[in-house]
């Protein structure tokens, strides 16, 4: 009796037994790449990698196993049964599907175990199976234990690898995988071939000469490293393309669409970086605040594809000058950012200089040609800032004082210039805050008819009490709220709530309402009204705007075209400050102002100043003929008043008839100690 073990002991072909290592090894290592893949997508695209990866293990493991089985002498005749070779095969391919399904199917360690399971189950029935292909002339009989051990291995290594592949991320998952694949495998193969004992019925060479069974040998070992490189190839190819499309998703996200220039994603990341290498190299570092000048006129007048491409041409202009550490950034919209590390301070000067040339130069789109130069900050790390968010605030201070004193050169950080500045945009931050949070007030100003001495009406007027800061001008936060694009919120807060206030009145007095230029430059504001009206149910006879003569001559056609659509809609309109601007005979003639609101200026003259008495006169002559009420503004004497009363003046207001305040629920407003030298009015 022959122990076949023994002989495969001592009678091998060792190069054919390297080859069956070297494809176990790299089938194995494979084959865990594809089941990471399959473990990280859904749906058809899962199965499809499994089933990828079910052909690699299967071809892995029936092309180790023939090879190696080739490679023994077995010094009995041997013969190969087609079918069941075959056969062997599919049990592999089929077998290791159904595991990876499993190990794939939920996540947890549970599916994992159990699918390696049935990997091993797979393995152990392709070897059993291929033995019973591999004829041998003589009695076999199996050594039951090794049987089980063999099984056992493969189950028990088949479980682990899975369990270890479909674990957490680590570098070395797929490597103890596949060691632990291979081993599987191997235990299998090598206990089996243990348990498996011949008595030959003759003694001869095998029917195959050794050059046929070699070349049998290599032809299954290629086919097997052929399936085993289209999966690997197929590994390959997705993950290229998942790499090239991150490669270009990153590119995406870091860089802007339009111009090509890094982003504000990507500056932040390489602005904190190069802070890094500034506090490590001993260097400085510079940061260049852009703000493109006259920009919107671009947009306004030759449309937004061409603003796109003064962008884009600017943006290569400035890419163009910078060299060794230093980079230019689009933060979005008109503004850029540059920075660069240096230890000469000319260094700063000349990239800063260099772009404002460049941004000054003309340039030519189309049929038109531009020149716009920019306002440009610079701020240096750590002379003017401690950390990264402080050096680009400080940088964008610098920028804006540029801005605001028409600088034609990059100007650079000052703490005291520019602490101003922080504090002004702060401050409109807070009045932001204010306006969303509901947290101003509304007084109201009495007016009133001279000769009757009913209220007419009350003039709406916005107040700001801050929590820190104490009450704020309306001549501070009114012109800073235009600096910063709040007016058009300010301004239908304070319609909203006058609005609001008036229906709860117990009399029907007017609500007048001031409206700025640029509230009247939005198209919309006709639109806005009538939503307003329509939401609180204030009748459109007892609200007025205010408005002077300088907002309508800045678009005086467009202004004096919304002003018709708001008059249609039964709303009242006051020419302001009448007397102190263009006061312009042609604008009293081209609209029909419901009120003509005569500048204080000249009431605070009425007792010492012939001409200004003659100048209201000469107003109020005007506004009879015209069929248009005039209200003096600014009357706190009762001279004054008397005055008025005398020439015939239609409407009054000021701190002798009220100062502004709170109303009452009702509507009415407590006479000031000033008013009690005339008589008490009554709301009309």
């Amino acid at each position: 009796m022959i122990d076949i073990a023994l002989c495969i002991a001592v009678d091998h072909d060792p190069w054919l037994v390297l080859l069956a290592v070297f494809i176990c090894c790299v089938g194995a290592f494979a084959v865990a790449q594809m089941f990471e893949r399959a473990r990280g997508t859904t749906g058809l695209q899962r199965a499809g990698w499994i089933f990828l990866t079910s052909v690699g293990s299967g071809a892995t493991i029936w092309c180790t196993h023939f090879v190696a089985m080739i490679a023994f002498r077995a010094r009995v005749p041997v013969d190969l049964d087609p079918v069941l070779t075959i056969v062997s095969l599919m049990v592999a391919v089929i077998g290791t599907f159904a595991g990876f399904a499993v190990a794939t199917w939920r996540p947890g360690r549970l599916f994992a175990i159990l699918g390696g399971a049935i990997v091993g189950g797979a393995i152990s029935g392709m070897h059993f199976i291929g033995m019973a292909a591999y004829r041998i002339d003589g009695i076999v009989t199996w050594r039951w234990p090794y049987v089980i051990a063999s099984i056992s291995c493969a189950i028990i290594f088949s479980a682990a690898a899975l369990l270890v592949l479909a674990g957490k991320a680590s570098r070395y998952r797929v490597p103890v995988g596949t060691v632990l694949l291979v081993t599987a495998i191997a235990t299998l193969h090598f206990v089996a071939m243990t348990a498996l004992h011949v008595v030959p019925l003759t003694f001869s060479e095998n029917p195959l000469k050794p050059d046929e069974m070699g070349s049998l040998a290599l032809a299954t070992a290629l086919v097997g490293l052929m399936v085993i490189a289209a999966g690997v190839s197929a590994a390959f190819i997705d993950r290229q393309t998942r790499s090239d499309a991150l490669e270009r998703l990153h590119h995406m996200a870091m860089n802007d669409a339009l111009t090509g220039l890094p982003n504000r994603v990507w500056f932040q990341s390489e602005l904190t970086r190069q802070i890094d290498l500034a506090l490590a190299t001993g260097t400085q570092l510079g940061i260049v605040a852009i703000d493109l000048d006259r920009f919107k006129d671009i947009n306004d007048v030759h449309g937004h594809k061409a603003g796109d491409d003064v962008l884009a041409i600017l943006a290569q202009r400035m890419k163009n000058e910078v060299g060794r550490d230093e980079f230019v950034a689009r933060l979005g919209g008109d503004e850029f950012v540059a920075m660069t590390r240096f230890e000469d301070p000319s260094r700063l000067h000349s990239i800063a200089g260099r772009l404002d040339a460049v941004l000054k130069a003309p340039l030519k789109i189309g049929a038109f040609e531009a020149r716009l130069g920019a306002s440009i900050g610079v701020a240096v790390f750590p002379r003017d800032a401690a950390n990264a968010g402080a050096l680009t605030s400080n940088a964008d201070l610098a920028m804006y004082r540029a801005k605001s004193q028409g600088s034609l050169a990059p100007c650079f950080y000052d703490a005291e210039l520019d602490e101003a500045i922080r504090d002004r945009r702060e401050l409109a931050n807070d009045l932001r805050q204010a306006i969303e949070e509901d947290r101003l007030e509304v007084h109201y100003q009495v007016q009133a008819s001279v000769s009757t001495r009913a209220v007419t009406g009350y003039e709406a007027l916005v107040r700001w009490n801050h929590p820190e800061r104490g009450t704020i001008l309306p001549s501070f936060f009114i012109p800073m709220a235009e600096e910063n694009g709040l007016i058009l919120q300010l301004g239908e807060w304070v319609m909203r709530r006058a609005c609001s206030d008036a229906v709860g009145w117990d009399h029907q007095a007017k609500v007048a309402v001031n409206v700025s230029a640029v509230q009247l430059a939005h198209p919309d504001l006709p639109r806005l009204f009538h939503q307003i009206m329509l939401e609180t149910g204030l009748p459109p006879r007892r609200l007025e705007i205010e408005l002077t003569e300088t907002a309508i001559m800045t678009d005086r056609p467009r202004a004096l075209h919304v002003l018709r659509q708001i008059k249609a809609l039964g709303v009242g309109v006051a020419l302001d400050d009448f007397g102190t601007g263009y006061s312009s005979l042609e604008t009293l003639r081209a609209f029909p102002f419901d009120k003509i609101k005569l500048d204080q200026v000249f009431a605070s003259e009425l007792e010492t100043s012939p001409q200004a008495t003659a100048i209201i006169r000469a107003v109020l002559a005007l506004g009879k003929s015209l069929s248009i009420p005039v209200l003096a503004e600014g009357i706190e004497t009762a001279r004054q008043l008397a005055v008025l009363v005398e020439e015939g003046c239609d409407e009054a207001q000021g701190f002798l008839l009220g100062r502004p305040g709170l109303l009452a629920a009702s509507g009415h407003m407590p006479l000031t100690d000033e008013a009690e030298v005339v008589p008490i009015f009554k709301a009309s």
